[in-house]
């Protein structure tokens, strides 16, 4: 099974987000449309991956 990463968003870049894994932070940042994260999203907020989909943590 897979288990839900959280994420931070670092930055917000037009139509793409970029989120930081809050358990490994060294990580690089993971770029994401922001079509596929939560409306309302923003810097500083933290989003849960799971189950192929972004919703807000």
């Amino acid at each position: 099974m897979f288990e839900a990463v959280i994420y931070e968003v670092v930055s917000i870049d037009g139509d793409y987000a970029n989120l930081i894994n809050i358990e490994n932070r060294e990580e690089e940042p993971k770029l994401v449309a922001r079509a596929l994260l939560p409306e309302g999203i923003f810097e500083g907020c933290q989003v849960k991956y799971e189950m192929l989909s972004y919703s807000m943590n």
